[in-house]
């Protein structure tokens, strides 16, 4: 039996990275022989193993075959036969295909070290186009390494967009793939590889369509929908915010796909049809609770908080009721920093003051100053059973709140 540390952990070892995981494959042994060490069997579709005092996972070298359409349609083999470099071979890429044994010698049969120093997302072998996940984990790749994917990569990529194998990717892997995207240091890099091989169309088509789509010139620069929101997300990975804020970010803007062209360069009433979208496409890929909740907020919001300083005291109140802001804090928080990604989204804004936001803090700080326990206890002991007491309570004490806010101003 022999044991080489392989995958991510030897990848970002070599690469200077911290190293997380350690992942393992074990050449010549059977699963009788590893529980007979000590080791536990967690793998439901290939034998993995935890190790009994580190935890670390080991796996038996294996094959796979593929029998069915998915990235989950895959016969595996596993015996002591399997060498090292079948096991390599049936992974993605050649940078994840590089092993170390024992001894710290490194086997690098795909040339993989050469790939990585190149800055180079390359697969292995035809059998890539097997796994629509892969498709992916390369872009996820690119967002993280910042590494171009090979020409011919690419064309295999391009290849499973256009044969369908990646409509089979099932909403919760598809919304897991680009959380992890989302949360990479470059995440635009990973849109912009889907959408070089026309896979963001058919993944995210919300957010595919918005390139190309100008915008107002005085306020974007940069002019085109999709470029702007890919330089407001890239905005809050710097910033180190939130999944919920990244996406609600990706997302904020999703209605100016929908405006007639017509209309380019404005998009009036776009925040209400970004709610619609962002809904429909929360349900689509099962987005979690916290990120759907933000992402609608914003979404119907954001432009109003632009507008900051023209608003009027009953509105700002008005719009931190509607935000839950009260009950709610740390996502109100979130939804000003989505809000900022969005102003700070185009060129040459990155250093500028966002002074709207500045602005909504002082007025959620002044609005919730206000003490509703004691409006709604001096008007109990005015008013006795008197069947619109609660909104003669909440009417008070939203007015006592814009008062508050009017004297920030």
């Amino acid at each position: 039996m022999e044991v080489f540390l392989v995958g991510g952990s030897v990848r970002d070892e070599l690469l200077g990275l911290p190293v997380k995981d350690h992942d393992y494959v074990v050449v010549g042994s059977n699963p009788e022989e590893m529980v007979k060490g000590g080791f536990r069997p967690v793998g439901k579709d290939f034998p993995v193993f935890l190790h009994p005092i580190t935890h670390e996972q080991y796996a038996l070298a294996r094959t796979e075959r593929k029998v069915s359409r998915g990235y989950k349609g895959f016969e595996v083999y596993a015996s002591p036969g399997v060498t090292l470099q079948e096991d390599l071979a049936r992974r993605d890429l050649t940078i994840n295909a590089i092993a170390k044994d024992r001894t710290g010698r490194i086997i690098d049969p795909f040339n993989g070290i050469a790939d990585l120093e190149a800055g180079i997302l390359r697969h292995i072998s035809p059998a890539f186009v097997e796994d629509p996940v892969r498709i992916l984990r390369v872009a996820r790749f690119a967002a993280r390494f910042g590494f171009h994917v090979a020409p011919e990569t690419m064309e295999l990529m391009k290849e499973m967009v256009h044969t369908g194998e990646v409509d089979a990717l099932v909403p919760e892997r598809l919304w897991q793939e680009i959380a992890r995207g989302l949360m990479e240091k470059r995440p635009s890099q990973m849109f912009y590889a889907l959408r070089t091989c026309n896979a963001l169309s058919r993944i995210l088509p919300e957010v595919d369509v918005l390139f190309g789509v100008p915008q107002p010139a005085q306020h974007h620069p940069e002019i085109d929908t999709g470029v702007h929101v890919m330089i407001a997300i890239d905005y809050a990975a710097q910033n180190d915010y939130s999944l919920a804020v990244r996406f609600a970010t990706l997302t904020h803007d999703l209605g100016k796909g929908t405006t007639p062209p017509n209309e380019w360069p404005r998009h009036v009433g776009h925040e209400t049809r970004s709610v619609a979208l962002v809904k429909d496409l929360c349900e689509r890929i099962r987005v979690p609770k916290e990120e759907r909740d933000l992402a609608l907020i914003v979404a119907r919001y954001h432009g109003d908080v632009h507008r900051a300083e023209e608003l009027r005291p009953v509105t700002i109140a008005d719009i931190l009721q509607a935000t839950d802001a009260y009950r709610k804090p740390n996502r109100f928080e979130a939804f000003l920093q989505a809000c900022a990604c969005d102003f700070h989204g185009r060129p040459g804004y990155a250093e500028k003051p966002y002074l709207q936001s500045t602005r909504f803090n002082k007025a959620f700080d002044a609005a919730r100053s206000v003490d509703a326990g004691a409006i709604a206890a001096n008007l109990k002991q005015k008013i006795i059973d008197l069947p619109d007491l609660p909104e003669m309570i909440n009417r008070s004490v939203r007015e006592a709140r814009i008062t508050e806010i009017a004297n920030i101003q």
